[in-house]
Formats: structure tokens, sequence, C-alpha cells
């Protein structure tokens, strides 16, 4: 499968599905960005079950900042619709190998656990 681009159109749709997705924030004048789009889009080859999509933050802006995007690029892994990693810099294919590789391995039921938990924690006292 090759890469999509998401936009604010399609971003949470595609995030909140069933399965995993794997979205690269980048931009054109980002050289980090530029070394790692090839791998990006080698891996997406590799695993065609996973969705791997992309997000130009220049023609993205606001969907950039409702993502908290401080540095690019910046790698996020949702799996289920739930975020379960995020990392800014330019990953070497090895290393976003190990990223999809943990991200398939996940027991989400442990996940969604720890979710509801860390929901209940941040829920005020009343």
């Amino acid at each position: 499968m090759a890469t999509v681009t998401l936009t604010s159109a399609d971003f949470e749709q595609t995030v909140t599905s069933d399965g995993i997705t794997l979205v690269d924030f980048w931009a054109e004048w980002c050289g980090p960005c530029r070394q790692f789009g090839p791998i990006f889009e080698k891996a997406s080859e590799q695993h065609p079950d996973v969705t791997f999509g992309k997000v130009d933050t220049e023609a993205e802006q606001s969907l950039a900042a409702a993502a908290n995007i401080r540095s690019i690029p910046t790698l996020m892994a949702f799996r289920d619709g739930i975020l379960v990693f995020a990392q800014p810099g330019a990953l070497p294919a090895p290393a976003l190998e190990q990223v999809i590789t943990a991200v398939k391995g996940l027991n989400m039921d442990d996940v969604r656990k720890q979710v509801a938990a860390q929901s209940a924690e941040e829920q005020p006292a009343s």
C-alpha cells in the first residue's frame, strides 16, 4: 500500500478506524523530512496491512497544531483509534521497522485498560 495524504477532512476518521495507522507529519522544506520520506514509503510497501498517512504541516497547519506537533518530522502510531506512539525525528529504516513490529505486538486489551485507568485519574474528584 502506498502512503495516503491526510487532511483535516479525513484525519480523524483514518486514525480512529480499526487497525494500525502510522502518520508522518512533514514539510517540503524540512531536510530530515525529505530523508525520512522514502523510508516511510518503502515501509508502506512492506506492510500492506498498515495504513501509512502523511500530513503536510504547511498545508494542514490547524491539524498540526491540534496534534501538538512541535518538531518535524514527527511519527505517530495509532492502533484501533488509540495513540500508542509519538516521536519527533527522522527514524532510520530499522528503527521504523521496530516501531511497526512493537505496535503490531501490542496487547490492545491491556492498552485499553491503561487508557481507562489514566482517564479515571484525570477526572476531577466530585
